[in-house]
């Protein structure tokens, strides 16, 4: 099982366990954050937008020319934003921190 933790518009930290290859959109709707997910990970929305702790920012892939695309249609950006559902758990991200961007 491998750990991700959410922290809401509010401050509120959610720790969530998840296996290998789960989206980090997945995992937040399952626990009934706020995460839309509209397009249900096709990047055609950015309804999972979350912002990525800088710490963790550097261990996560590149973001596709599609998901820059898609971040590209959002007025709250932040130099960490990324779409949950382009995030997948694994080892390395073992523990990764994202925040929720305000409604």
């Amino acid at each position: 099982m491998r750990t991700l933790v959410i922290t809401d518009a509010a401050g509120t930290e959610t720790v969530l366990a998840g296996h290998d290859g789960d989206s980090a959109m997945q995992l937040a709707r399952a626990a009934g954050l706020p995460v839309l997910g509209e397009c249900n990970g096709s990047m055609a929305c950015a309804t999972c937008h979350v912002i990525v702790d800088p710490h963790w920012a550097g261990l996560l892939d590149a973001p596709s020319e599609s998901e820059e695309a898609t971040l590209d249609t959002l007025f709250d950006l932040a130099a960490t934003s990324r779409l949950g559902c382009q995030i997948r758990l694994s080892a390395a991200l073992d523990g990764l921190r994202l925040s929720l961007a305000a409604p």
